[in-house]
């Protein structure tokens, strides 16, 4: 189902007049060459700043009249991003990289706005997680200490196969960043979670757990179903997985990779290329949005709780938003802990496209088989810089410091595209991270390809 969220503001001669003459956001504001606009998301949390930016008139006060439109999973999203129907999208960051170098879709895509860090779990059956808990760690109160490993699953799934069971887990999307953390967990535990191939698109090459696509709405009623024993996805299907008490979230990317990139904001480079100003007066509106959302240590959340849990946005119980979004996190029923950067959308320069975090992106494409040939470390790079775009939102981000609606010590002007590395500490499998030497990182990692290898032959 489609929801729509429009809203256009008459402003007459005299009140235009008046602004102009009186606010200095509006005396800068840019000569956008297209102000009617259509953007589309799919119903999870962090599609937060496209919310706050419209409900808090961002969009409006740069010159914009957004229509926002819910879409029925990311395929169709993008589809629509590519054709036009849609002018813009909040996008798994997975998406323009893999468009832009042509696996599933052909497409040029690309983002100057990164629009969160953190923000997914993996949640297993209540089946799995009492087959797991003997193998945890516990602490003096009888709870796991976390982070849980995956080494206590692939018991499970190993006592899974001398029975003669498969496996098998959701995720969202074959480029979406729940695919990769998945992955990535399965693999610091043992457990192979397959390859992809020229020739065999399903990702369960020689897989000991077999992961495909659910819609993240679908995940809870189909792990209810028994179709799947867990799943990766964002906020707040983990969380409405411990309210049914049907599941348990075992781990949050965070404890996978410390403050990891998620989504990002997607548009056609046509469209950057025909509309510069106005791409730029969807910077700056987000920018300001995503501040809102974590300013005076996440003061915010609660309002912005409430406007999420509405229908036309993702349309769960505030109760369930609220146990991720404000800081908290519930694991195995009662077991609610701090996690106080769950959500990311401003700190930590959250909303700046790294080119090292397109890398990532693009190495665990490589890994994988999604990318069937090795690359050099320069042709990382360039794909990053043909997809990332920071110098339109640094363009952006000092427009909103001139507005006075930022702190010029909000943003990395001297960066030169890439975060420094992440220390092991900072990974759950202990191995550090560096988006300038992504085949030396891609050699240190015990499961998936490397150099010259390729899956399926």
């Amino acid at each position: 189902m489609t929801f729509r969220i429009t809203r256009r503001t008459a402003i007459s001669a005299l009140t235009l007049a008046s602004t102009v003459a009186l606010s200095p956001v509006q005396a800068e504001m840019l000569e956008v060459e297209k102000d009617e606009l259509k953007l589309g998301f799919i119903k999870l949390t962090d599609m937060a700043p496209l919310a706050i930016a419209y409900e808090k008139g961002y969009f409006e006060d740069e010159g914009l009249f957004v229509t926002l439109e819910a879409q029925a999973n990311w395929k169709v999203l993008l589809d629509r991003v590519i054709t036009g129907e849609l002018d813009g999208a909040h996008m798994l960051a997975g998406q323009p990289l893999a468009a832009t170098i042509g696996f599933g879709t052909k497409a040029h895509i690309v983002t100057p706005f990164s629009m969160d860090l953190n923000g997914n779990g993996i949640t297993v059956s209540n089946e799995v997680w009492e087959l797991m808990k003997p193998h945890l760690e516990m602490d003096a109160e009888g709870k796991p200490v976390h982070p849980i490993k995956a080494d206590a699953l692939k018991k499970v799934i190993d006592a899974f196969k001398a029975e003669g069971r498969s496996f098998n887990m959701g995720m969202v999307f074959p480029v979406s960043t729940h695919n990769y953390e998945l992955r990535y967990w399965l693999a610091s535990g043992g457990i192979h979670p397959g390859f992809y191939s020229e020739n065999d698109v399903s990702g369960q090459i020689g897989a000991d757990a077999l992961l495909s696509v659910t819609p993240p709405p679908q995940m809870p009623s189909t792990l209810e179903a028994g179709t799947i024993d867990g799943y990766c996805v964002g906020e707040p299907w983990n969380q409405a997985a411990v309210f049914k008490g049907i599941g348990v979230p075992v781990i949050t990317d965070y404890e996978i990779w410390k403050n990891n990139p998620e989504k990002v904001f997607g548009l056609s480079k046509e469209f950057t290329e025909q509309n510069p100003n106005t791409t730029l007066a969807l910077t700056k509106a987000l920018i300001r949005a995503s501040k809102w959302l974590d300013e005076n240590d996440n003061a915010n959340r609660m309002e912005a709780v409430e406007i999420l849990s509405r229908s036309e946005y993702v349309g769960a119980d505030e109760e369930v938003i609220a146990n991720s979004m404000t800081g908290t996190f519930e694991y195995e029923k009662g077991d609610k802990r701090d996690v106080p950067d769950f959500n990311v959308f401003y700190r930590y320069y959250a909303t700046y496209p790294y080119y090292s975090d397109a890398i990532w992106y693009l190495s665990q494409m490589r890994r994988w088989g999604q990318i069937t040939q090795a690359k050099s470390d320069d042709w990382y790079a360039e794909t990053a810089k043909s997809v990332y775009l920071p110098d339109i939102y640094l363009q952006a981000a000092r427009m909103v410091v001139d507005d006075g609606n930022a702190d010029e010590a909000d943003f990395p002007w001297d960066s030169d595209g890439y975060r420094a590395p992440t220390p092991a500490e900072d990974i759950i499998d202990g191995v550090s991270y560096d988006g300038k030497a992504p085949n030396a990182y891609l050699d240190t990692l015990t499961i998936g390809l490397k150099g010259d290898e390729a899956a399926g032959g």
